[in-house]
């Protein structure tokens, strides 16, 4: 171990970058070599005057970076030379959107590794890659979607299949061809921010549905098709964003009768569907002839890709489609295409969705050994939890408390369609995080939930 301090800054910084940082800047300097090992975090953190979990969050940082491996018990070492160093931007490296329901980071170097291998190989194509394109993919790329979604228990010709810009935009593509300024589309009483500023931004009315634990009810959905005269059903039955719910079969074969029954189009947002281990058959399987079903990648393998794989009713709704989605954004990246098609096929995205499944299942338990003496609701493979405060605590003055630390929470407001807001919070567990900073995070939040005298 060698005896290595940083100088840190006072310039406003965030004290984790600038360790991470000054690991960097040491490899190219020399003062830092291959094997060297790092002082443990806590003779750091004391060392330096600060806390435990900030000098964690750098090391994860540098790890992230590929400067550094950690070895449980031996301790943390400079990985190798400084080209790893070098090639990574620590402009990029900022802040997430804390406020999104992210997977945790990925950190194992072997699968990181892997993954850089797909891009490499994806940058063979550049130049063609780099031309105006088909706005819903190319016949490889979605031969890749129809091999992904078959896992899902779908197996539509590819004339069904549109490769998107991601789940918001296509969804936002969907609603514009199905309804006008002034319709109304169904929807869980909780449901998805993103529909409610989809529909703000489209004039459409929302009317949310009551659920019980399997989801929304059905007889409320008769009701509701007999009141409004939706133009669509939107759901996210699978890990529902934010409670965590996933809608049994049971209540899928039911939903799905009333669908065909009525004529109705249902949008099935799958965010989640690729995260569990074994999901329910998807709604899109159980009334093909109403159902456009979104398979978002941002959940199960990065948001950065900005896909989604959408199997519309039929080949005019794939015409439909594909003509909003033109106006919308033109096309897709071919490069993320070209990169998420390369994974699907190589397996590396069977890869990146079991590590995140294993992850998550990990920090589900952590929320529940620190949150065990509250009420909340949660699944092993979801990315949040939703969280009931105690009597008498304000979600308002909850969020106030928590202001600046490193977790991502929404309170009910965001979500609630119909009604009055109950005192939720959605707290996201995943992101760029580790685990200990994330139970300091949720120790935090539950000493201030004691300490405000809300335990009833």
């Amino acid at each position: 171990m060698i005896l290595w301090t940083p100088v840190l800054a006072s310039d406003g910084r965030p004290r984790y970058l600038q360790i991470a940082d000054a690991i960097e800047a040491g490899i190219r300097a020399g003062e830092l070599k291959a094997g060297d090992r790092l002082p443990p975090q806590r003779k750091l953190a004391e060392r330096l005057g600060i806390d435990f979990t900030t000098v964690s969050r750098a090391y994860t940082e540098a790890h992230a970076r590929r400067l550094v491996d950690s070895h449980v018990g031996r301790g943390t070492f400079i990985r190798g030379t400084a080209r790893a160093a070098e090639s990574a931007d620590p402009r990029r490296m900022r802040e997430a959107d804390l406020s999104m329901n992210m997977p945790p980071d990925l950190r194992d170097p072997e699968l990181l590794g892997q993954m850089r291998e797909g891009l490499q190989a994806v940058s063979a194509n550049l130049v063609p890659l780099l031309r105006y394109q088909s706005a819903t993919g190319g016949e490889q790329d979605k031969a890749a979607a129809s091999a992904w979604l078959t896992q899902r228990g779908l197996a539509p010709g590819l004339e069904r299949i549109a490769v998107t810009p991601g789940a918001h935009a296509t969804i936002t593509a969907i609603l514009s061809t199905l309804a006008h300024g002034g319709d109304t589309v169904l929807c869980e009483r909780l449901t998805y921010p993103g529909l409610r500023a989809i529909a703000a931004r489209l004039d459409l009315r929302l009317v949310g549905i009551e659920m019980d634990e399997a989801g929304i009810i059905p007889e409320l959905l008769e009701v509701a098709i007999r009141e409004h005269a939706p133009k669509a059903l939107y759901l996210n039955p699978t890990l529902h964003n934010p409670t965590t719910r996933t809608m049994p079969e049971w209540r899928r074969l039911e939903i799905a009768e009333i669908v065909t029954r009525r004529g109705l189009p249902l949008v099935e947002d799958d965010a989640y569907g690729f995260v569990p281990p074994s999901p329910p058959t998807p709604l899109a399987a159980l009334a093909p002839e109403q159902a456009w079903h979104i398979g978002g990648l941002a959940k199960c393998i990065g948001a950065g890709l900005r896909l989604a794989y959408c199997v519309t009713p039929d080949a005019r709704g794939s015409f439909a489609l594909a003509q909003a989605l033109r106006a919308i954004s033109v096309m897709p990246s071919p490069l993320c295409m070209a990169l998420a098609t390369r994974w699907i096929e190589d397996g590396t995205a069977d890869r990146i969705r079991h590590a995140l499944r294993l992850e998550t299942e990990a920090r589900q338990q952590v929320a529940a050994s620190v949150l065990g003496g509250f009420a909340f609701e949660a699944q092993p493979h979801a990315f949040n939890i939703w969280l009931k405060l105690p009597a008498g605590a304000g979600r308002a003055e909850l969020m106030g408390r928590m202001s600046g630390r490193h977790i991502g929470l929404m309170p009910s407001d965001a979500f609630t369609v119909a009604g009055e807001p109950g005192e939720h919070l959605r707290i996201c567990l995943g992101g760029a995080i580790s685990r200990d900073e994330l139970r300091a995070g949720l120790l935090f939040l539950a000493n201030t939930l004691s300490g405000g005298g809300w335990m009833g």
